[in-house]
């Protein structure tokens, strides 16, 4: 075989993956990562099965590289935006804004990947579950990173023992909107989360105008 013709088997190859994970995202979004098979996966992609066990190799595999893909989607649709800006709140309101919208404009049907993910695969060791927890360690350790800079640059009124709690109520915030949303199929849920986020900083002394992100609407 050519080096062309391996070449274009292989861009095939990859362009049937794309396709196949944006398929398996979404569907692990609304049935989790243990309902994603090879067989239900067939069926909602349009893909053969034989197609798909020859790219991922099996029911494991095809939920790793599903969290994997999703991960990527979070960081194009999240972080990356909020890095234009400089650390500290400014970014940090730009990281919240961001993951409000990411399950506001449902980027996956079952809203945030990882939250529904997460609650499928908490009970169920494994190299599955443990990419699940690695990347929401990830996820919470930069937004609390955020927290903590803007805290060494005298942007808020914050120290270590506040840090980690206050990460742990502005993600407890998206959490609950994400929830909520979902079961009410409401979007107010995000406005009060924005709200409750932006006078959560406020008292601790962030400026108006460095929350602007949080003030905007979607």
């Amino acid at each position: 075989m050519t080096e062309t013709a391996i070449d274009r088997r292989r861009a095939r190859g990859d362009a049937s993956r794309r396709v196949i994970l944006e398929s398996a995202t979404d569907l692990a979004s609304v049935e989790g990562l243990d309902g994603l098979t090879i067989g239900r996966l067939a069926d909602a992609s349009g893909m053969s099965k034989s197609s798909i066990a020859t790219l991922f190799g099996g029911k494991e595999g095809l939920q790793l590289a599903a969290v994997h893909a999703a991960a990527e989607i979070f960081r194009e649709a999240v972080v990356e935006p909020a890095r234009e800006l400089p650390r500290g709140v400014a970014r940090l309101a730009k990281l919240l804004r961001g993951a409000l919208d990411y399950s506001r404009n449902r980027v996956f049907s079952g809203g945030c990947f990882f939250l529904a993910t997460a609650a499928d695969m908490d009970s169920k060791p494994g190299p599955v579950r443990d990419s699940v927890r690695a990347w929401l360690r990830e996820w919470y350790g930069y937004l609390e990173a955020q927290v903590r800079y803007a805290a060494e640059r005298g942007e808020i009124d914050a120290d270590a023992a506040t840090v980690p709690r206050l990460a742990f109520e502005l993600i407890a915030l998206d959490n609950e909107a994400n929830a909520r949303s979902l079961l009410t199929g409401e979007d107010a849920p995000y406005d009060l989360a924005a709200a409750a986020m932006r006078e959560r900083l406020i008292a601790l002394g962030a400026k108006a105008d460095d929350l602007g992100p949080l003030f905007a609407a979607r």
